[in-house]
């Protein structure tokens, strides 16, 4: 009799240790779940959601003085800027300057140069598909201007209130200067929606 009571006794402390581990087990997992969802979601915004405020008009009519903008950080990695793409960056990589977003108009070991208003690629006119003002200040582009291999060109759509490439003190952005991509317009409402 004496035998079957400490049988009893340890299949219960048995089953106890069972139920305990099921539990520890099931709190581990979601804890890993968890952990692993703070993860991705962390991910995501570091590389799709940094917001990145407009400072001044010159990228107006698509980004106006304070409209916030989403930056993709990640698409860099991946591809090479492309002409036409507006970007986000720090003019000279001076990490004490303000995000500058601008478009993208030359690249790496072309040509360029700016006569009567018009831009001209490796001595062909520029094509331009989207809104933009006259240029009147050719700035230091008043001969033609040969890009390095990690150089980009770069305007704003309002040509006579932006400070790009044409100014000594935004110059040529180099590749690694080149923070990402504006993407998506946050803010004010009524501009919500993908940067065109």
């Amino acid at each position: 009799m004496r035998r079957k009571r400490l049988n009893f006794r340890k299949k219960r402390k048995h089953r106890k240790k069972r139920i305990h581990l099921k539990q520890i087990s099931k709190i581990g997992m979601w804890i890993f779940k968890i952990a692993v969802v703070c993860l991705l979601a962390f991910v995501s915004v570091w590389y799709f959601g940094q917001k990145v405020s407009t400072v001044g008009d010159s990228m107006k009519p698509i980004l106006r003085n304070g409209d916030v903008v989403l930056v993709n950080r990640i698409v860099y990695n991946a591809s090479r800027p492309k002409r036409g793409d507006i970007i986000v960056f720090k003019p000279k990589g001076n990490e004490n300057s303000h995000y500058y977003i601008k478009r993208i108009i030359g690249l790496p070991g072309e040509t360029v140069e700016i006569i009567e208003n018009h831009v001209y690629i490796n001595g062909e006119k520029l094509k331009e598909d989207y809104k933009t003002t006259d240029i009147n200040d050719v700035g230091i582009v008043s001969e033609k201007m040969q890009l390095a291999s990690d150089e980009y060109f770069v305007l704003g759509d309002d040509r006579e209130n932006s400070e790009d490439s044409r100014n000594a003190d935004v110059g040529n952005v180099k590749r690694s200067y080149i923070y990402g991509k504006a993407w998506f317009i946050v803010s004010p409402k009524k501009d919500f929606g993908f940067v065109r």
